[in-house]
């Protein structure tokens, strides 16, 4: 089982995949997300976004600015304010 990720800005779509788990940093802490997580929707503050690929894979770790993040039915969607490449 995966959970598809996408991140996206207000420019475009940077990221489309299926992945192990997110860990997002939340307004008001980090939190993990699993295939098969329950809905959720958090603002997200200035931080790393940190992707595993994999069970127990090193994470790749990818710099935001504000947006939130919203787990639903088809995995989770994070929408940055601005994204650093």
């Amino acid at each position: 089982m995966a959970l598809h990720f996408e991140l996206v800005t207000p420019a475009k779509l940077v990221r489309s995949e299926d992945v192990h788990m997110v860990v997002v940093p939340g307004a008001e802490g980090e939190f993990g997300v699993l295939e098969g997580h329950a809905p959720f929707m958090s603002t997200i503050r200035d931080g790393a976004v940190q992707v595993y690929k994999t069970d127990g894979g090193a994470p790749e770790t990818i710099e935001v600015r504000g947006g939130f993040a919203e787990v639903g039915e088809n995995g989770l969607t994070v929408l940055a304010e601005h994204v650093e490449s």
